[in-house]
């Protein structure tokens, strides 16, 4: 089943915009970037969305919720029920701090890992969408709290690094979107980036 439905995962409002929760937004703005795609609010879904006619009779939507993070599940499932979207034509993108700074990882199911978006989203939608997972870790200082570290700012080194990453980044989740879940795990999760 091809996917119809990609959000990206953050919190609104300048303040959050360079933290590392908002990594999934950062890559979003990206493809749309990219593509031309522009961004229009729609309150119904209390979410900013973009429309991608990628071929006769085949349109993706991407998504911000601006519901932040901890509610990204309430955005989810009012789109995906608009569009009439199973979890399965659905894929997120967003922060992982399991995974380090500029690796990428696919996955489909499993535990939300102590994100609290992904929470919300299995809460609201279930399981089975796509996870396409931008590492942020490791986590440090390691004592630091994780909550702290999530909605801390990338370091001016970790910028420069996302910035030489965005195409690596935009490739895989290309190749998850054209290609599907199980063939974008194969190739992105056992590929060595540098």
């Amino acid at each position: 089943m091809s996917i119809s439905l990609v959000v990206g995962l953050g919190n609104p409002g300048r303040d959050y915009a360079p933290t590392r929760h908002n990594l999934g937004w950062i890559v979003l703005d990206a493809l749309a970037k990219k593509h031309g795609l522009s961004w229009k609010a729609q309150p119904a879904f209390e979410s900013e969305v973009a429309r991608w006619d990628q071929s006769p009779g085949r349109t993706l939507w991407l998504a911000k919720p601006l519901t932040f993070m901890n509610d990204s599940g309430t955005a989810v499932g009012a789109l995906a029920r608009f569009y009439k979207l199973p979890p399965e034509s659905v894929a997120i993108v967003y922060d992982d701090i399991n995974i380090d700074l500029g690796l990428v990882k696919v996955s489909v199911t499993g535990s939300a890992g102590g994100h609290n978006g992904v929470a919300s989203v299995l809460e609201k939608l279930g399981d089975g969408f796509a996870r396409y997972r931008l590492g942020i870790g490791p986590k440090q200082p390691a004592q630091m709290d994780i909550k702290d570290f999530v909605l801390g700012k990338f370091t001016s080194d970790q910028l420069i690094l996302i910035d030489q990453k965005i195409t690596h980044y935009l490739q895989g989740l290309e190749l998850l979107l054209s290609r599907g879940s199980e063939h974008a795990m194969n190739q992105l999760n056992r590929r060595d980036p540098s």
